[in-house]
């Protein structure tokens, strides 16, 4: 066919796995396709997409630091020099449609395609959709997004309802909960509680769990499998001395590289609310407690969590509340079965597992017209 897509966008697992799943489905129903990534330089996309078998070319992009305004005088700068780069790319690569999937950048490549005149499509994985994709928004040709009610932020005649897209392999799950629990070193009789910070990990949250971990080696029908993120996993474990810390029933990674046997281990998972991370969950269908990070753009995980809320399909902890809260909460849900059921059952009416084919087939409509 010899099209050429480029996909930009990333930062965080939210951004960059929807975003190789999506090449992953143009590439299934459209072999001969060629697909470039742009992404930010020093974030996560920069590794993983190439791990992924795809060529990606960094910009050097920042967004906002709101800890420091000084670090911020720059951003007018590396936001133009990223748009002049960006035209480039696009020149260079001879691109027929531009995706962008959220991130740092995902703007200026976006800009810089519709400035060229290219079709482009977004992919608004949030309930709240932020300030750069509601600029974009106005000049693209299809707006993919998660969540009902939002042409409150898009024009509506653009929107179409996707769902997320997920990383397949991490939610095929059935038949994986024997072999996991071997995997994890773990007691087939006794209920599993995992924990997880999202991509690159969450500060607060494993605050929260070491303030209790004593108390936690003290269940004997209750095991955990927690995902502390590989910078906290290393100040932890230099500080605190992991091995002598942690109990026997609590089982710490810095990262799990097979999501799908953590999920099959899991009976309770208590998670961030990233959009991406959301949308494996509906589809793994566990019950679930959601403590939003507070520290996001729009505070969007807040929203996305509360989107789940309202359909009784997860329960949700403040970041406020959770230190006092957070594993009392998991060990009396864990232990109501109609209600870890009943959520269960809800969360699963949510999912969207072809999320990425449906999206590639929109873009390929952009490329047949």
């Amino acid at each position: 066919m010899g099209y050429k897509v480029i996909i930009s966008g990333g930062g965080t697992g939210g951004h960059v796995f929807p975003a190789i799943a999506i090449a992953n489905a143009l590439r299934r129903i459209e072999p001969e396709i060629e697909i470039l990534f742009v992404g930010a330089n020093g974030r996560m996309e920069m590794e993983r997409v190439p791990e992924a078998g795809y060529e990606i070319i960094g910009l050097d992009i920042q967004g906002i630091d709101r800890s420091s305004l000084w670090k911020n005088l720059a951003l007018p700068f590396k936001l133009i020099g990223s748009f002049m780069k960006a035209r480039k790319i696009i020149r260079d690569f001879e691109a027929d449609v531009a995706v962008g999937v959220g991130g740092f950048a995902s703007g200026p490549l976006l800009m810089a395609a519709n400035d060229r005149g290219l079709p482009t499509l977004i992919q608004e994985q949030n309930s709240y959709a932020g300030v750069t994709n509601k600029g974009l928004g106005k000049k693209a040709k299809k707006i993919c997004v998660a969540y009902e009610g939002m042409d409150k932020f898009f024009p509506a005649e653009k929107i179409i309802l996707t769902g997320n897209p997920i990383r397949r392999d991490s939610v095929a799950i059935e038949g994986k909960r024997e072999f996991a629990l071997q995997i994890f070193g773990l007691q087939p009789h006794k209920k599993t509680v995992l924990i997880i910070g999202g991509s690159l990990g969450a500060k607060q949250v494993n605050g929260y769990v070491l303030d209790v971990i004593h108390e936690l080696g003290e269940k004997d029908d209750v095991q955990f499998i927690w995902q502390t993120g590989k910078t906290y996993y290393e100040d932890m474990e230099r500080m605190l001395k992991l091995d002598q810390l942690i109990p026997g029933n609590v089982k710490v990674f810095p990262f799990l590289e097979r999501m799908d046997l953590a999920y099959a281990a899991a009976d309770l998972i208590i998670s961030r609310a990233g959009a991406g991370t959301i949308s494996e969950l509906c589809v793994v269908g566990k019950p679930l407690i959601l403590i939003p990070s507070p520290n996001v753009a729009e505070d969007h995980q807040t929203k996305n969590a509360q989107a789940l809320v309202a359909k009784n399909a997860a329960v949700m902890i403040s970041e406020a509340d959770a230190r006092g809260t957070m594993m009392y909460v998991a060990l009396e849900l864990l232990a109501d079965e109609a209600k870890c059921a009943s959520l269960s059952t809800e969360i699963k009416k949510m999912a969207m597992p072809d999320a990425d084919e449906v999206i590639a087939r929109e873009v390929l409509k952009l490329l047949n017209r």
